[in-house]
């Protein structure tokens, strides 16, 4: 029964196989974050408009596109977020177990621009030095940006 399987399987080709794999398999938003860090070593944190109240301050974040290397997701946030310039760097998280999301987290280099913030989603855009971060900070960022991940 199962060589059975595996020959119909392969005789279906790869385009029907990947519809079928669609169907049965579950289906993930992939959340992608960027440790944005500039020359002095600063981090880069937004308070974010849409997050609770006593927990607005934190990464930037959003979600992948289809198609979009996560890479790029960093690239396209901060730039929609802040109108700031960064070169992703290291995978530094990658997370699943969420029931319908999966958590991805890059180290980010600013490389240029001005903060011009998206007010839809962001209040304030400011540079931090890690030993001095805001309160009301996502407790997974301050473990992102102290390297220690979760």
């Amino acid at each position: 029964m199962k060589s059975l399987i595996a020959r119909l399987w392969r005789s279906i080709g790869g385009s029907l196989q990947w519809r079928i794999l669609w169907i049965f398999h579950a289906k993930f938003m992939v959340g992608v974050t960027g440790i944005v860090r500039d020359e002095d070593g600063r981090v880069l944190l937004l308070r974010h408009r849409l997050w609770p109240e006593g927990r607005q301050w934190g990464l930037p974040t959003g979600y992948a596109i289809k198609g979009e290397t996560f890479q790029d997701t960093v690239v396209r946030e901060v730039r929609e977020e802040t109108g700031l310039a960064v070169r992703p760097g290291e995978l530094v998280q990658l997370k699943s177990g969420y029931r319908l999301r999966v958590e991805v987290a890059y180290e980010a280099e600013f490389v240029s621009g001005t903060v011009k913030i998206d007010s839809l989603e962001i209040l304030e855009a400011k540079w931090f030095a890690a030993s001095d971060l805001p309160e009301g900070l996502l407790e997974s960022h301050r473990r992102l940006i102290a390297g220690k991940g979760e």
